[in-house]
């Protein structure tokens, strides 16, 4: 009875708690926010300024009492006061939407692998942020559940993760995971690897976020089109602003290196799966899911690579969202996927 009653007055969130964006999924209603992973703080008041769009917005312009701030590296809190001021936020503005007033029941993706000293911070994070139950979900799950592979059934699927922190490898079958590799070659690390080669070829040194416009405009794995694209940024010669025309092939040359890893780290797990659930993944292939799935031309070149089909996701940014919203349905039926509910966390 207290159940049902709660059902009624409370909404079911589910959240993609991402490095670069969080997205929130409103049982009944989709996905309804996706921000940027920033928070700006006052550090003379400790006051929150702006979170989301807002506080990216914010990022390399603030004077000094003012930081813009990213609660999460790699995929894990770094900044426990923060991030929970980023959710409590996150988790008003969804209920605004439903016009409930009960504490909502919320589910977290979060990486593969991560430590039980992680998985409490999340919980409790969560928790003080105002929400009723807490269950934590691994994101290459959700994404899989997203997409609706049939993740109980004894078939192997394979599904890749390429968030802003971490990129997720996992091989799924029968409701759990088979093998699984989390690596920190993901967009973040893409950003840098161009910064870093501007500063390098260019010696022009040039932020974050006109880093991530050119990976966008420009960035690509495979040759293909030519395209070029004007950065500005400042001389460090001189130390005066500077404008260059940079070339698709300048930031293949630049990714090169991460792409690399990525594979290698794909293959790792290729190489430790189970013979059976090898031949299904080469039957049905793999799956990308993730903003870096749309960096162009990974697709061709992994499948050219690996020598297995491999597909990209409809709405890759928004699979492990629509996936929490899929466990909420039934939360029951998807209980044994989840890595724990409040009686099987670590104590603190």
């Amino acid at each position: 009875m207290f159940k049902k009653f709660y059902k009624l007055i409370s909404n079911d969130i589910g959240i993609d708690l991402g490095t670069s964006n969080t997205l929130v999924y409103l049982k009944g209603h989709g996905v309804v926010i996706n921000e940027p992973s920033v928070v700006a703080v006052n550090k003379k008041t400790n006051q929150i300024l702006a979170v989301g769009i807002d506080a990216k917005e914010m990022l390399g312009r603030t004077p000094g009492h003012i930081k813009a701030i990213r609660p999460l590296v790699d995929g894990v809190i770094s900044d426990f006061e923060v991030t929970e001021e980023m959710l409590s936020y996150l988790i008003n503005k969804a209920d605004k939407i439903s016009k409930k007033f009960g504490k909502p029941r919320v589910l977290i993706g979060v990486p593969s692998g991560i430590t039980n000293v992680e998985t409490r911070a999340v919980y409790d994070a969560a928790r003080s942020a105002g929400a009723r139950e807490v269950f934590l979900i691994e994101e290459p799950m959700s994404a899989a559940i997203g997409i609706r592979l049939p993740i109980k059934d004894p078939v192997g699927s394979m599904i890749i993760d390429i968030g802003g922190g971490t990129t997720d490898i996992a091989v799924i079958s029968l409701g759990g995971i088979v093998k699984s590799k989390n690596l920190k070659v993901a967009g973040d690390r893409l950003n840098n690897d161009i910064i870093t080669y501007m500063r390098d070829e260019f010696k022009i040194l040039i932020g974050e976020g006109t880093a991530e416009a050119v990976k966008i405009a420009i960035g690509s794995v495979v040759p293909g089109q030519y395209m070029e694209t004007e950065v500005r940024g400042r001389d460090l010669l001189t130390g005066l602003p500077r404008e260059v025309i940079v070339t698709d092939s300048d930031i293949r040359e630049a990714l090169s290196l991460s792409v690399k890893e990525f594979v290698d780290g794909v293959k790792d797990v290729l190489e430790t799966t189970p013979p059976e659930i090898l031949s299904d993944i080469m039957h049905r292939g793999i799956m990308l899911s993730g903003g870096g799935a749309l960096l162009n031309g990974l697709d061709r070149f992994l499948q050219s690579v690996l020598k297995i089909p491999i597909y990209i996701v409809d709405d890759p940014l928004s699979a492990v969202a629509r996936g929490t919203g899929v466990v909420l349905d039934d939360i029951d039926f998807y209980k044994e996927v989840l890595i724990s509910s409040q009686n099987e966390l670590p104590p603190k």
